[in-house]
């Protein structure tokens, strides 16, 4: 049976702007929601991306703040980015229209023209402040935010909160609210610190749990089991003979989007690239862009794979596989939004086979692995467990660089001349070989095409320099003995998003 916002006891204003946005019926967790969040009662609720979860929290809450005409800040809105802080402002602002409540987006960034214009907005006081911690920390030490008759406490993305390392943060915030109060945590996954947080800050919830790690059934799945230095060609497979309207596409390194970007724009490609190190209108200029259709492929790095809705996405491409198994389910759902289709397809080389049976194994399918055009070459074997060497120290070592394929090619490869010389002088080399690299034969290396990023050095595959020990004066004293440690490490803070 379908539920309708009319089933609601909304209040009436609120309901008019709900209509005029479009909304009809509820979604599964908006009708699960809603009546616990008007009824004052804490919640956590974990239901994936794209499930209309903003609505859920948003729609009551409001609801309350235009019945009680409050004049003070009565909510607050946690978010893991500065991207999802602005989103949900725009969401108050269309579903508010009618009843006059305001709201501000709280975020970092380097521009000194935001620092004022939210400085004002909080000194002048708005209903709902949505901001990311790191920020709204630094306003507040500031001593002119004021918190104190706080009603509604929200955390949404709750999860990617903590895996950022914001959990100091939040409890530095949360401590400083009033202990009574009503707070809501949104999560999309539900791992035992969210579950161990939420004992902290909230009273007796009541829990609901939808579609949890379920990519969007309307969502077709491609796998490409692909060397580094075939992604590129690939790509430009995909983008010519597919009818892609508009790309996101994920690299795990932000220091890769500029190199992706650079060799797309080269095949005459319309892309840009957003990542944390792009200054906020610098976001939200390709952001914009990216919505009008003036660009065909974004490339992001996961702090686009939440928060962020753009309709009409016909394609996610995963140009790796994320670390995190829940990553891959976020980034996805950025197409197939709203009842329509879309296609994901994910590029997987040696290293990231185990990871993608992981993600196998939590959205409970086999994905399909399709077999490469014919001009692009043949595709590495899938064998997780033979490849579970690739970036341990086994014998297929990958550093990113170009392929050394002399082995099979020119026999056995002849060992470089430092080495001879080393072994005339018969000198030992310094370090055994590792294990699978017999006869000195460097490990195999895939090419690295150009776009394509270097990878990071992986261990083992240099020679370590033997460091050489040196004895310690007797009459030296020690560290605990005055003069303290010789180094200090600072503790990293989370950042103002």
């Amino acid at each position: 049976m379908s539920v309708t916002f009319d089933d609601f006891n909304l209040q009436s204003d609120l309901l008019e702007g709900i209509r005029s946005m479009g909304y009809k019926q509820a979604t599964p967790v908006q009708a699960q929601a809603i009546p616990h969040i008007l009824e004052s009662k804490d919640l956590i609720a974990c239901a994936q991306t794209g499930t209309g979860k903003t609505a859920a929290f948003l729609v009551p809450t409001l609801s309350k703040i235009a019945e009680a005409r409050f004049d003070f800040t009565s909510t607050l809105i946690l978010v893991p980015t500065r991207e999802l802080a602005k989103q949900i402002d725009d969401q108050v602002e269309g579903l508010s229209y009618f009843t006059g409540a305001t709201s501000i987006a709280i975020y970092g960034g380097n521009n000194a023209q935001n620092w004022d214009q939210q400085k004002k907005a909080l000194t002048s006081g708005a209903d709902i402040i949505i901001a990311t911690p790191g920020r709204l920390i630094a306003h507040m030490q500031m001593g002119y935010v004021k918190l104190d008759q706080l009603k509604y406490l929200i955390l949404d993305e709750a999860d990617k909160m903590l895996d950022m390392g914001f959990m100091d943060d939040l409890m530095k915030i949360i401590n400083q609210l009033p202990k009574e109060r009503q707070t809501l945590l949104f999560s999309a996954t539900m791992p035992p610190k969210i579950r161990t947080f939420a004992r902290q800050i909230l009273q007796e919830p009541e829990e609901i749990s939808l579609s949890i790690s379920k990519p969007a059934a309307n969502i077709d799945q491609r796998i490409f089991l692909v060397y580094d230095n075939q992604k590129l060609k690939l790509l430009q497979h995909i983008l010519k003979d597919e009818e892609v309207q508009t790309m996101i596409l994920f690299t795990s390194r932000k220091s890769a989007v500029n190199d992706i970007v650079r060799s797309l724009q080269k095949l005459g490609l319309e892309a840009d690239g957003i990542s944390s190190d792009r200054t906020q209108d610098e976001r939200e200029s390709i952001l914009q862009r990216f919505r009008n259709k003036q660009l065909q492929v974004l490339v992001a790095t996961d702090v686009m794979s939440r928060g962020i809705d753009v309709e009409g996405i016909s394609h996610v491409l995963n140009f790796d596989v994320p670390q995190d198994a829940e990553d891959y389910v976020h980034r996805i759902g950025r197409t197939a939004r709203a009842a329509t289709s879309g296609v994901a397809i994910t590029f997987v080389n040696e290293r990231d086979q185990e990871r993608l049976v992981k993600i196998e194994k939590l959205i409970e399918r086999e994905l399909p692995k399709l077999t490469l055009p014919e001009d692009i070459g043949e595709s590495p074997k899938f064998d997780p467990v033979a490849n579970r060497s690739f970036g341990k120290g086994g014998s297929s070592k990958v550093r990113g660089g170009r392929n050394d394929n002399r082995n099979k090619e020119g026999g056995r490869r002849t060992e470089g001349r430092s080495g001879n010389k080393r072994r005339e002088a018969g000198k030992p080399r310094g370090e055994k070989p590792a294990e699978g690299q017999e006869n000195n034969v460097a490990p195999a290396r895939p090419p690295r095409a150009e776009g394509q990023p270097q990878a990071a050095r992986i261990e083992g595959e240099e020679v370590k320099r033997k460091k050489k020990r040196r004895k310690k004066p007797a009459n030296r004293p020690s560290s605990s003995e005055g003069g303290g440690q010789g180094t200090s490490t600072a503790a990293p803070t989370a950042g103002a998003e």
